[in-house]
């Protein structure tokens, strides 16, 4: 998310009231439904929109957050979305500026060396400014090798539940016709019984878009697609728009995961709710418990690093 999209209608500003400032869980469907005395089958910490650059003393601060999820929590692995670095996309970044982002990035999640990450491509990610298109740093593809992801999209299996990584990163924020057509085919060869997760950089659906934009443009299409899948697909997760916020739509949980920088590593502004917050969503994390018959929580945790 770019910071010129934090002005807003004061009255607006106060809708954001409903977002998750730390520790309230989401439930896709009520704890009632689940097997009695069946714990989570996956515990899985959700980070995006890191934004780590040298200034602010992030690196640090970044490596404390983590820390605090590693001990605190002690997921099974980790849930990138998006926005790792500070910035590529400006106009008046320069190669070195890049490389010393990544380089930043990489020294950080040494400390995560023992888990599995999964990553989606942010806004912020790609450097487009490279001298041509052929240069190896231009676009998403370099983006791809430095996430050490197999692809701008992809999918996985864990303990009965799949996971489908989006890129968004296309005209007006949406899925191109390749990635689509490929969605439509990875949900219908999922077996019914298969509860899914999606994360994608930018919102699919809910309140953070009517606030500060942002969203998927073909959000209707999407809906649309996951209706036809609704004993599948369970819950979106999405950053950008450094806001915690769950939307539940058809009884698919959309869960925007606020921003581990929160107000990009800075102290905040006149919006800001607290020090370090975007609006009144503080810097922090999200923990997700996915039960074995598709129940959700998504919890947001704020940290003071």
């Amino acid at each position: 998310m770019e910071i010129s999209r934090r002005t807003l209608l004061k009255a607006a500003a106060m809708a954001a009231g409903t977002a998750a400032a730390g520790g309230l869980p989401a439930f896709a469907s009520p704890p009632a439904e689940r097997e009695r005395g069946k714990g989570p089958v996956l515990t899985i910490a959700h980070i995006t929109d890191v934004h780590i650059h040298a200034g602010e003393n992030a690196p640090a601060r970044f490596k404390n957050a983590l820390k605090q999820v590693i001990y605190k929590h002690k997921p099974d692995f980790f849930l990138n979305g998006g926005d790792s670095i500070h910035d590529a996309s400006y106009d008046n970044v320069v190669r070195e500026q890049v490389t010393e982002q990544w380089a930043i990035w990489d020294d950080c999640l040494k400390l995560l060396s023992e888990y599995e990450i999964y990553s989606c491509i942010g806004n912020h990610d790609p450097w487009w400014k490279a001298p041509a298109k052929t240069d190896e740093m231009y676009g998403k593809d370099y983006v791809v090798k430095r996430l050490k992801i197999p692809a701008r999209y992809y999918s996985f299996s864990k303990k009965n539940w799949h996971f489908i990584i989006l890129d968004g990163n296309n005209e007006k924020i949406s899925l191109d016709a390749e990635q689509y057509t490929w969605l439509e085919r990875e949900l219908e060869k999922i077996p019914a019984s298969i509860p899914t997760l999606l994360m994608s950089h930018y919102p699919i659906l809910g309140t953070t878009q009517v606030l500060v934009g942002g969203g998927h443009s073909d959000c209707k299409k999407l809906k649309d697609l996951f209706y036809k899948h609704r004993d599948k697909v369970k819950v979106c997760l999405s950053g950008h728009n450094h806001l915690s916020d769950r939307t539940s739509y058809n009884n698919v949980l959309y869960c925007c995961n606020g921003a581990m920088s929160g107000y990009w590593w800075g102290k905040g502004d006149a919006e800001s709710a607290g020090q370090g917050y975007y609006l009144e969503t503080p810097p922090g994390y999200a923990i997700l418990k996915l039960y074995a018959d598709g129940t959700v929580e998504n919890d947001y945790f704020s940290h003071s690093f």
